[in-house]
């Protein structure tokens, strides 16, 4: 009988630890990423005391223009905002982003710059508005090859992703995460590239009108009190 039951044991045992084997592991949650606040813009002199924050965005996105999908990278940005004689303001602190190459065009990299101007006042319309322009670099292309301006900067107006909802990652410090997308940016031909922008405009589809492109993000956003 003791030796049933041992060989019982020994089969349940075995079972159970094969079952658990079966068992898909949980996914492990993405780590965040590391916030710089050494961007930061310091509140106006005139700001109302207390209600002033710095926001650092670290995103992750992809450009299409037409067919054509452009890995971006990261992006990251720094901003300041609270209020001033009870009115809501903002500073903008800076956007680094670097150079991403570009499929299909024999080693060509974009970066985005920022093209001074920036809304973040969220609202029911979208999410916020920047201001950029893409810096083209290639050995064969001038220095200053651009699309847009920071004249002539391209207007991105981003709305809410359904694909990624907004999610509260954190409390202490306050991270939240959130997908953005702009489905209207209208993508000029190239400036400064010289006698090779004709090819430029070509790799790139350009000119490509509004309605043509979409420009979403994936952004952890991180506060911090100043």
């Amino acid at each position: 009988m003791r030796r049933l039951l041992a060989a019982t044991v020994t089969a349940l045992s075995a079972a159970a630890i094969a079952a658990l084997a079966a068992v898909p592991a949980a996914a492990a949650p993405s780590p965040l990423p590391t916030f710089d606040f050494s961007a930061c813009p310091a509140p106006p002199a005139n700001a109302d005391p207390g209600t002033w924050r710095c926001e650092a965005f670290v995103s992750q996105g992809v450009l299409t223009i037409g067919d054509r999908d452009v890995p971006i990278g990261e992006m990251r940005l720094t901003f300041s905002e609270g209020k001033v004689n009870g009115e809501f303001a903002q500073v903008f602190g800076e956007l680094r982003h670097a150079p991403a190459r570009i499929p299909g065009s024999f080693g060509a990299t974009m970066q985005l710059k920022y093209g001074g101007y920036s809304d973040f006042q969220s609202n029911d319309e979208r999410r916020g508005e920047l201001d950029l322009y893409a810096v083209l670099r290639h050995p064969l292309l001038p220095k200053g090859c651009t699309i847009g301006t920071l004249d002539a900067a391209l207007h991105s107006v981003v709305k809410d992703d359904p694909a990624v909802p907004f999610e509260v990652i954190s409390q202490n410090p306050k991270t939240v995460k959130f997908g953005v997308v702009d489905t209207q940016l209208a993508l000029p031909r190239t400036s400064g590239c010289g006698g090779l922008a004709p090819v430029a405009d070509h790799l790139l589809g350009l000119p490509s009108a509004s309605g043509k492109n979409t420009f979403k993000q994936v952004t952890y956003v991180q506060f911090k009190p100043l």
